[in-house]
Protein backbone atom coordinates (compact mmCIF):
# COMPACT_ATOMS: atom_id res chain seq x y z
CA UNK A 1 0.00 0.00 0.00
CA UNK A 2 2.61 2.62 1.14
CA UNK A 3 5.75 2.27 -1.09
CA UNK A 4 8.94 3.20 0.39
CA UNK A 5 11.33 3.78 -2.99
CA UNK A 6 8.12 6.39 -4.42
CA UNK A 7 9.95 9.33 -5.76
CA UNK A 8 7.30 11.35 -6.29
CA UNK A 9 5.54 10.99 -2.97
CA UNK A 10 7.34 10.53 0.24
CA UNK A 11 6.99 8.20 3.04
CA UNK A 12 5.07 10.86 5.49
CA UNK A 13 2.64 12.04 2.46
CA UNK A 14 1.58 8.85 1.27
CA UNK A 15 0.47 8.03 5.28
CA UNK A 16 -1.21 11.70 5.02
CA UNK A 17 -3.10 10.87 2.29
CA UNK A 18 -4.25 6.94 3.34
CA UNK A 19 -5.27 9.04 7.42
CA UNK A 20 -2.31 6.57 8.52
CA UNK A 21 -0.05 7.90 11.47
CA UNK A 22 4.01 7.96 9.65
CA UNK A 23 4.74 6.10 13.06
CA UNK A 24 2.31 3.07 12.77
CA UNK A 25 3.72 2.50 9.09
CA UNK A 26 7.36 2.40 10.65
CA UNK A 27 5.50 0.16 13.76
CA UNK A 28 5.82 -3.87 13.53
CA UNK A 29 3.66 -5.30 14.34
CA UNK A 30 5.05 -7.80 17.06
CA UNK A 31 3.36 -11.72 16.37
CA UNK A 32 0.56 -13.22 19.51
CA UNK A 33 2.73 -15.35 21.39
CA UNK A 34 1.85 -19.27 21.09
CA UNK A 35 -0.15 -20.00 24.14
CA UNK A 36 -2.34 -16.83 22.81
CA UNK A 37 -2.49 -18.37 19.68
CA UNK A 38 -3.76 -21.75 21.13
CA UNK A 39 -6.29 -19.66 23.52
CA UNK A 40 -7.19 -17.78 20.29
CA UNK A 41 -8.03 -21.21 18.33
CA UNK A 42 -10.17 -22.17 21.47
CA UNK A 43 -12.16 -19.09 21.72
CA UNK A 44 -12.51 -19.37 17.62
CA UNK A 45 -14.10 -22.98 18.69
CA UNK A 46 -16.27 -21.93 21.84
CA UNK A 47 -17.67 -18.59 19.67
CA UNK A 48 -18.53 -20.98 17.12
CA UNK A 49 -20.59 -22.76 19.06
CA UNK A 50 -22.11 -20.28 21.69
CA UNK A 51 -21.92 -17.14 19.73
CA UNK A 52 -23.68 -15.49 22.67
CA UNK A 53 -21.08 -15.53 24.83
CA UNK A 54 -18.90 -12.46 25.76
CA UNK A 55 -16.09 -11.60 27.18
CA UNK A 56 -17.10 -13.07 30.77
CA UNK A 57 -18.58 -16.00 29.33
CA UNK A 58 -15.69 -17.16 27.56
CA UNK A 59 -13.57 -15.96 30.50
CA UNK A 60 -15.26 -19.17 32.61
CA UNK A 61 -15.06 -21.26 29.79
CA UNK A 62 -11.36 -21.05 29.39
CA UNK A 63 -10.89 -21.48 32.94
CA UNK A 64 -13.32 -24.69 33.17
CA UNK A 65 -10.88 -26.13 30.30
CA UNK A 66 -7.38 -25.26 32.85
CA UNK A 67 -6.13 -21.98 31.43
CA UNK A 68 -5.50 -18.96 34.28
CA UNK A 69 -6.67 -16.12 32.17
CA UNK A 70 -8.77 -13.11 33.45
CA UNK A 71 -11.55 -10.94 31.45
CA UNK A 72 -9.13 -8.25 30.06
CA UNK A 73 -7.10 -10.58 28.19
CA UNK A 74 -10.38 -12.03 26.73
CA UNK A 75 -11.65 -9.30 25.67
CA UNK A 76 -8.57 -8.13 23.87
CA UNK A 77 -7.96 -11.22 22.42
CA UNK A 78 -11.63 -11.15 20.99
CA UNK A 79 -11.46 -7.72 19.82
CA UNK A 80 -7.94 -8.92 17.83
CA UNK A 81 -10.51 -11.49 16.15
CA UNK A 82 -12.96 -9.04 15.77
CA UNK A 83 -15.39 -11.06 17.91
CA UNK A 84 -18.42 -10.01 19.88
CA UNK A 85 -21.72 -11.60 21.41
CA UNK A 86 -24.71 -11.47 19.05
CA UNK A 87 -26.86 -11.17 22.48
CA UNK A 88 -28.57 -8.17 22.81
CA UNK A 89 -26.81 -4.74 23.72
CA UNK A 90 -28.00 -2.16 26.31
CA UNK A 91 -29.78 0.27 24.14
CA UNK A 92 -29.60 3.45 26.79
CA UNK A 93 -29.17 6.27 24.20
CA UNK A 94 -31.55 5.18 21.56
CA UNK A 95 -34.42 7.55 21.74
CA UNK A 96 -38.41 5.70 21.89
CA UNK A 97 -40.14 6.37 18.39
CA UNK A 98 -42.42 9.32 18.21
CA UNK A 99 -40.38 11.12 21.15
CA UNK A 100 -39.59 14.72 20.45
CA UNK A 101 -35.83 16.35 20.12
CA UNK A 102 -35.42 19.17 21.36
CA UNK A 103 -33.18 21.75 20.04
CA UNK A 104 -30.23 22.74 21.81
CA UNK A 105 -31.10 26.40 21.68
CA UNK A 106 -27.35 27.62 23.37
CA UNK A 107 -24.76 25.62 20.31
CA UNK A 108 -24.32 28.52 18.45
CA UNK A 109 -24.38 31.69 21.12
CA UNK A 110 -20.86 33.15 22.31
CA UNK A 111 -21.56 32.92 26.31
CA UNK A 112 -19.26 36.04 26.96
CA UNK A 113 -20.40 37.85 30.47
CA UNK A 114 -22.03 37.10 33.44
CA UNK A 115 -25.75 36.53 33.99
CA UNK A 116 -25.94 36.19 30.16
CA UNK A 117 -27.60 32.92 30.06
CA UNK A 118 -29.47 31.36 33.14
CA UNK A 119 -31.16 27.94 34.06
CA UNK A 120 -33.14 26.34 36.52
CA UNK A 121 -34.15 22.45 37.84
CA UNK A 122 -36.19 21.13 39.34
CA UNK A 123 -35.39 17.99 41.64
CA UNK A 124 -38.46 15.61 43.41
CA UNK A 125 -37.20 13.35 46.32
CA UNK A 126 -39.60 11.63 47.08
CA UNK A 127 -39.23 9.81 50.76
CA UNK A 128 -39.01 13.99 52.19
CA UNK A 129 -41.55 15.00 49.85
CA UNK A 130 -39.06 17.71 48.94
CA UNK A 131 -38.52 19.55 45.67
CA UNK A 132 -35.19 21.58 44.89
CA UNK A 133 -35.21 23.81 42.59
CA UNK A 134 -32.02 25.39 41.32
CA UNK A 135 -31.34 28.66 39.91
CA UNK A 136 -27.92 29.16 38.18
CA UNK A 137 -26.59 32.78 38.67
CA UNK A 138 -23.39 33.75 37.59
CA UNK A 139 -22.31 30.61 36.57
CA UNK A 140 -22.92 29.44 40.22
CA UNK A 141 -25.64 26.92 40.77
CA UNK A 142 -28.23 28.21 44.34
CA UNK A 143 -30.61 25.65 45.36
CA UNK A 144 -33.92 27.00 46.21
CA UNK A 145 -35.75 24.18 48.44
CA UNK A 146 -39.47 23.81 48.40
CA UNK A 147 -41.09 21.82 51.41
CA UNK A 148 -44.70 19.65 50.58
CA UNK A 149 -47.10 19.69 53.00
CA UNK A 150 -49.88 16.37 52.82
CA UNK A 151 -51.78 17.12 49.83
CA UNK A 152 -55.20 16.45 50.21
CA UNK A 153 -57.67 14.01 48.43
CA UNK A 154 -58.97 16.55 45.66
CA UNK A 155 -55.59 17.58 45.25
CA UNK A 156 -56.40 20.91 44.61
CA UNK A 157 -54.29 22.90 47.07
CA UNK A 158 -51.19 24.78 45.18
CA UNK A 159 -47.43 25.99 46.35
CA UNK A 160 -47.50 28.98 48.90
CA UNK A 161 -44.53 30.90 49.43
CA UNK A 162 -43.06 30.90 53.15
CA UNK A 163 -39.80 32.17 53.61
CA UNK A 164 -36.80 30.84 55.07
CA UNK A 165 -33.15 32.08 56.33
CA UNK A 166 -31.52 31.57 53.21
CA UNK A 167 -33.46 30.47 50.85
CA UNK A 168 -37.16 30.49 49.63
CA UNK A 169 -39.56 27.61 50.76
CA UNK A 170 -42.65 26.49 49.24
CA UNK A 171 -45.32 24.73 50.74
CA UNK A 172 -48.16 22.89 50.05
CA UNK A 173 -50.74 23.47 52.29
Amino acid sequence: MIEADNEDLSVSRQCELLGLPRSSYYRNQAPESLENDKLMRLIDEEYTRHPFLGSRGMRDYLRRQGYKVNRKRVRRLMQVMGLSSIAPQKRTSVPAPGHKVYPYLLRKLNICRPDQVRCSDITYSAPQAWFCVSDSRDGLVQPVRVVLGGLGHDRRQFLRERPRAGASMLRVS
